[in-house]
């Protein structure tokens, strides 16, 4: 009996050593909440900030509020029940997000947010979002480029009330209403939906058979137009696009109507913003200001081939 109860303890001895020593490998929990993972731009996010939470040590908890701003506040209520030492978030809208992010800071919790901002400082540590002003710039010059001496053009648009679509828009005017001699002919939303954008595209052809060029707010829209022009025989029509998708990849190396599309640096953006998390769960401080700019890159025919998952590789 005594050597069964010495095992035992021993037994009991180890677990609880085990246990420790699994308590002590983890530096807590994070949370990372964002869309759908459907998408491919949302889901690289995710990947990305998984990925980095855990090289740091971190256990993770990834979910998807796909958009559903109850769904966001019932996972931000779960990360506050669970004690998560930080919330990574790319949220689901930027006013409706304020109260469920004012009750994670009351909870002791850091948020920090990428891709999209909150529109509301003070609330979160960190808002890492694309520079999409300098990206539609970007995109601006090589349409451009494509344009060479003139003729009409279309632009397909996102949601009309997203802060996004509105700055990239007007990033594109910035540099092509320069040029008298190019003609916007048709601006759409497609509200960034492959399907709306191929239906609009054909609409818009028909009543404007002589366009040279789309220019498009995201790149899903840049499918869907290219889809439809395709389907129509136009390969004369190009596309310029916004996001880096590799499908968009593919059809510019390929030699389709897509020509260029602007990358946002969904991985690298979500890594950073985990890195900043780690410092402030650390020291208490990101030792940056609260909100951030990454720029976007070009990619055409010169360096799609290196395009990859949102990065570019070396």
């Amino acid at each position: 009996m005594k050597k069964k109860t010495f095992l035992k303890s021993c037994l009991a001895a180890t677990l609880l050593t085990l246990a420790s020593t699994s308590v002590l490998a983890s530096n807590g929990l994070i949370a990372i909440i964002t869309p759908s993972h459907d998408n491919p731009f949302f889901k690289a996010g995710a990947e990305g900030a998984d990925a980095k939470a855990k090289e740091l040590g971190y256990d993770t908890l990834v979910a998807s509020h796909d958009g559903d701003v109850n769904k966001q506040n019932q996972l931000i209520e779960t990360a506050i029940a669970r004690k998560a030492k930080a919330v990574i978030l790319d949220n689901a809208d930027a006013d409706a997000s304020i109260g469920s992010l004012e009750r994670l800071k009351k909870a002791g919790i850091p948020a920090f947010l990428y891709d999209r901002e909150i529109n509301k400082t003070g609330i979160a540590v960190t808002q890492i979002v694309s520079n999409n002003f300098q990206g539609a710039q970007l995109a601006g010059e090589k349409f451009a480029e494509l344009m060479g001496e003139g003729g009409e053009y279309v632009e397909l648009l996102g949601p009309e009330s997203d802060t996004n679509a509105q700055v990239r828009s007007e990033g594109f005017h910035d540099i092509l209403d320069n040029f008298p001699e190019f003609k916007m002919v048709a601006r759409q939303s497609a509200n960034w939906s492959q399907t709306e954008a191929f239906s609009r595209m054909e609409s818009i052809l028909q009543a404007n058979p002589n366009i040279k060029g789309v220019i498009t707010g995201n790149d899903s829209m840049a499918l869907g137009a290219e889809a439809a022009l395709q389907a129509a025989g136009r390969k004369d029509v190009f596309i310029v696009g916004f996001d880096g998708l590799d499908y968009v990849r593919d059809s510019i190396i390929k030699g389709s109507n897509i020509k260029a599309t602007i990358m946002q640096p969904a991985y690298a953006q979500a890594q950073r913003v985990a890195e900043q998390a780690d410092l402030y769960i650390r020291t208490g401080s990101t030792g940056l200001p609260e909100k951030q700019l990454m720029d976007c890159v070009l990619i055409d025919s010169s360096n799609a081939k290196n395009l990859s998952n949102f990065a570019l590789k070396k």
